[in-house]
């Protein structure tokens, strides 16, 4: 045996192997940088006192609010970890209870899976139920307990779909391909990410709420005049029928091409809004198209989402790798954990985004009094807070806070 060539082949893929990952480390921070950039100028926004802004029953009320309901949601992120690392602890007696039904690993995993979406699903399942109680005491939602378990039922009925068939490519590949399956799944997952964005208006949207065609003239033109502005050709402006569930008011841009659209809740057309606000509403999401916010929120989903899957990869080798049906549990864990080490970030990425989309609704409108009212009303109607504590934004904050928003306004108005 010629120990020194083996050595040094074993040098030369060791060196490979580190050059691939400096190579992919540098590929991570050019498009991060890339994906980072927006048009929005370097800007002096003031710190604003919430007191010139809202009465004080307002503050008052949405204070009361939203202490129970940020207790409700850390709740729940508690609880979902709780449970997942029962599972991963019981995961050896859970699989093999469910292996004379799966019959084969790849099947029995899938099983596994299925048994801790449904796991989570009921043990949040108590929390969701207050969370309606507390959300139907202050007025911000019209739903029954029926409606209520009917949509969370349809709700985890799709999550399961989409968690059986991750488990079963995710087997299935580590069962044909060995250790190195993560490099197949990868990328995937992220073609999964992207034909879910494609279809969810068409095939998940109108499971929860009916759509129609925007049926005011007059806000059509001002919609389409607005997106000339901003160079976005608008083909469908819908009213979903979201007072079914709640008063709360609320607009957004899904899908892409063919399935492209931009959506109101039927609430922000009751009569709370005026003209010029529903017009600052609509150049917000328009400017999401403009700046192509969705196409940089998949590029980072593929950025964020390809370590995951490696760290999924990691931990359940160093416990001897898939498809061992006992491990699935395991790397449904580190992926919800990865998933919530990663929020924060998601988070500050998202308020960035909706940074720029609010100033390209500025420049578009020229009219940020209109901007100013339309985030005082959708801050009093919804009980946000204005100024929310800083962990609170860092956790769950996807937009910036309604203060820094009339911030910006203001200092657009100063400009």
């Amino acid at each position: 045996m010629n120990v020194g060539d083996d050595g040094h082949s074993h040098g030369s893929r060791t060196l490979a192997k580190r050059a691939g990952l400096i190579a992919l480390a540098v590929f991570w921070v050019a498009s991060g940088f890339f994906l980072w950039r927006t048009s929005v100028p370097r800007l002096d926004i003031p710190a604003l006192d919430r007191w010139d802004y809202f009465t004080a029953a307002e503050l008052a009320r949405a204070d009361e609010y939203r202490r129970v309901s940020r207790a409700l949601l850390l709740g729940s992120l508690a609880v979902q970890v709780f449970v997942m690392f029962l599972l991963v602890w019981k995961a050896r007696p859970l699989a093999d209870a469910l292996g004379g039904i799966g019959r084969g690993r790849i099947r029995t995993g899938v099983l596994v899976s299925l048994a801790a979406v449904i796991a989570l699903w009921l043990a949040t399942l108590p929390l969701g139920a207050i969370s309606l109680w507390w959300r139907r005491r202050y007025g911000l939602s019209t739903q029954s307990a029926i409606g209520w378990l009917r949509d969370q039922t349809v709700a985890v009925g799709v999550e399961c779909l989409l968690v059986a068939a991750a488990a079963a490519v995710t087997l299935g590949l580590a069962a044909w391909l060995g250790r190195s399956w993560w490099l197949a799944a990868a990328p995937l997952f992220v073609l999964a990410g992207v034909l879910y964005f494609i279809a969810q208006p068409l095939l998940i949207q109108p499971l929860f709420n009916r759509f129609h065609p925007l049926d005011d003239e007059r806000l059509t033109a001002e919609i389409k005049e607005l997106g000339a502005k901003e160079g976005v050709t608008v083909d469908k402006v819908l009213v979903a029928d979201a007072s079914r569930r709640t008063t709360t008011a609320n607009a957004y841009v899904s899908g892409l091409g063919p399935t492209k659209r931009v959506v109101f809740y039927d609430t922000m057309l009751d009569g709370r809004f005026s003209s010029p606000e529903l017009e600052s509403v609509a150049a917000h999401e328009l400017g999401h198209v403009a700046r192509s916010h969705i196409w940089k929120g998949l590029g980072w989903f593929a950025l964020i989402a390809i370590p995951g899957v490696f760290l999924v990869w990691w931990f359940t080798e160093l416990r001897g790798g898939l498809p061992d049906p006992r491990l699935v549990p395991l790397g449904l864990a580190v992926a919800l954990v990865y998933a919530l080490l990663v929020s924060p970030f998601g988070n500050l990425v998202s308020r960035r985004y909706e940074a720029e989309a609010d100033w390209m609704a500025l420049i578009a409108t020229n009219d940020p009094q209109s901007f100013i009212d339309l985030e005082k009303t959708l801050t009093v109607t919804s009980l946000g807070d204005p100024d929310p504590p800083v962990w609170s934004n860092l956790l769950f904050g996807t937009h910036p806070t309604p203060m820094k928003r009339i911030g910006m306004a203001e200092t657009f108005r100063n400009r």
